[in-house]
């Protein structure tokens, strides 16, 4: 599918950032980059990029309803950031890895709840609000494939910042389209069908 191939490739690209592909961890890619925190990979900005998607996907899906494929999709989107969630809150919990703000070494896990670096659920997030997108209108309209520059962006950011390991990034975005890709082959989205069925009009279509 194009839209896990246009991820990957903006994945790679962000492990590659200005370092040669060596280090340590699981994967054998972890270090340490040189920390910046100024322009736009602040800190201030990833949340942003992260909490406007979370909410416009939410409120989107709210006001559109599940009656038209752009509504359909915003649901699908829903769905794959929920089971993503799930998914990397629950791999922080159990893999326990150190970020690279809290120590050097890319082979630390198990070091207790406090340490929840592996894998970025913001990287995570952002790739399974996106993937529904890439898969519905990708192929009828190419351009929507740049919505994986958003994921790609956060994930160089989180990398920059020492909020996250390269491999940490690499398999939240995975995961994330993972589950998007998931949620897009779906007969119907799932989180709409266990709410009260005014949602499935959308808030767009009464004032139509």
């Amino acid at each position: 599918m194009r839209a896990l191939r246009s991820m990957a490739v903006c994945s790679v690209a962000c492990l590659m950032s200005g370092h040669a592909l060596a280090g340590g961890g699981f994967l054998g890619i972890d270090h340490r980059v040189a920390y910046d925190n100024s322009g736009i990979w602040n800190r201030n900005i990833q949340s942003g990029l992260l909490y406007s998607s979370v909410a416009g996907v939410a409120l989107g899906a709210l006001a559109f309803g599940d009656q038209d494929k752009f509504g359909d999709t915003l649901w699908r989107s829903v769905d794959a950031m929920a089971f993503t969630g799930l998914s990397t809150q629950a791999m922080k919990y159990a893999f326990q890895r150190e970020r690279p703000s809290q120590t050097s070494n890319p082979n630390l896990f198990f070091r207790g709840t406090s340490a929840q670096s592996f894998p970025s659920g913001e990287v995570a997030a952002i790739s399974a609000a996106v993937t529904p997108f890439m898969a519905r209108y990708g192929d009828d309209h190419p351009a929507v494939y740049a919505l994986a520059l958003l994921p790609a962006y956060d994930a160089v950011a989180r990398v920059k910042t020492r909020g996250h390991w390269q491999s940490d990034v690499l398999v939240g975005a995975a995961v994330g389209v993972g589950f998007g890709i998931y949620a897009s082959r779906r007969d119907s989205p799932l989180i709409i069908s266990w709410l009260p069925g005014g949602f499935k009009v959308g808030f767009v279509h009464y004032f139509k």
